[in-house]
């Protein structure tokens, strides 16, 4: 965890709780943290799942990577130190969401296990939900749509996940989605299902 170095900040609780929040909802917040190589289809498929859960009613949000590097951590690299910066970062606005009632979608590669660990240490047992979408280093290449990998295998990008950088896969995901076999519709209709069974959808 980040050091704490202001010293004159007292932790305020609120008239409100994240349980009366849900309830105004009337259904769970919770983070679903989509992580996998780049090109795997994390941001696709959390696009999808916002999309059909918004159209039912569920109060979501979705945090993409790329995004949140244009503002809240424009001023963070791709060094492991800034990596880890950046999900912990993540993991805070995630927590905040959370509590607010939101189904908060997280689409980071976010490859060190250590790093995911934290942010589900950061939230209540089954608030966190580590969704691994597993695709194959060939057929995240294959894809490349932003044309990283062949800059990684041509030395123009450093450090790049999967090439000289590791991912470290979830050993204990609560959903692992083929994103090798199946189509875009079919992931997302997996992760609607996961949590309808799991009663996150209707208090």
């Amino acid at each position: 965890m980040a050091e704490q170095l202001a010293t004159n900040v007292t932790w305020h609780d609120h008239a409100v709780s994240s349980a009366d929040r849900s309830k105004l909802k009337k259904h769970k917040g919770a983070v679903l943290w989509f992580t996998g190589l780049s090109a795997c289809g994390k941001s696709t498929i959390s696009n999808t799942v916002d999309h059909m859960l918004n159209s039912q009613g569920v109060h979501t949000y979705l945090l993409d990577g790329d995004n949140i590097r244009m503002g809240l951590n424009k001023n963070l690299k791709f060094s492991a130190e800034d990596r880890a910066e950046n999900i912990r970062r993540i993991g805070e606005v995630a927590k905040l969401f959370c509590d607010a009632g939101l189904i908060t979608m997280t689409a980071f590669i976010s490859p060190y296990r250590a790093d995911r660990d934290k942010v589900r240490a950061l939230l209540q047992p089954g608030q966190f939900i580590e969704i691994y979408v597993n695709a194959s280093l060939e057929t995240c290449e294959k894809r490349d749509p932003k044309g990283l990998y062949k800059k990684a295998r041509a030395g123009e990008l450093k450090g790049f996940t999967g090439i000289d950088d590791p991912y470290e896969a979830p050993e204990k995901p609560e959903l692992v989605l083929d994103s090798n076999t199946k189509s875009i519709d079919e992931l997302a209709g997996e992760v609607v299902a996961y949590l309808k069974k799991g009663g996150y959808l209707a208090l």
